[in-house]
């Protein structure tokens, strides 16, 4: 299983190709390309490449998959015996990532690339069948 612990957007987050997150929002549109290239890990098959701060060539690539808002926080304070309360809400602007490969030094260790000959090959498969083909088999 291949891994990398990356920052993005001031967090760290565990990625694993072909998976999304929720990160905070960052300045991209919709269907676009994010390169996180502040890795501070990566695991791929039992080796290990840990970052002094960070590994040199690694690189995750990702799609950005919408643009959403957190669930709301109530914020709720009061002081006793007094008459103040103050009851306010937070949404937090949010980024949902799709992690497309995780590379090294140019390398692609795992993403879309070993996934993505499969898929062409199905959608041959399933062609229909034409009328001709079908009528010269009933003979």
């Amino acid at each position: 299983m291949t891994y990398a612990i990356v920052e993005a957007s001031g967090t760290q987050i565990r990625v694993e190709p072909g998976r999304f997150y929720d990160v905070n929002r960052l300045p991209v549109e919709e269907d676009g390309t994010v390169t996180l290239d502040k890795v501070l890990y990566v695991s791929h098959e039992g080796d290990t490449m840990v970052g002094q701060p960070l590994v040199e060539g690694a690189v995750v690539s990702a799609t950005v998959m919408r643009h959403l808002r957190g669930r709301k926080l109530i914020v709720y304070k009061m002081q006793p015996k007094k008459k103040t309360r103050k009851k306010r809400g937070h949404r937090q602007e949010l980024t949902r990532l799709m992690v497309d490969t995780i590379s090294v030094k140019g390398k692609v260790l795992a993403g879309e690339s070993s996934t993505s000959s499969p898929k062409q090959s199905s959608e041959a498969e399933a062609l229909p069948v034409s009328a001709e083909t079908a009528s010269s088999e009933e003979e």
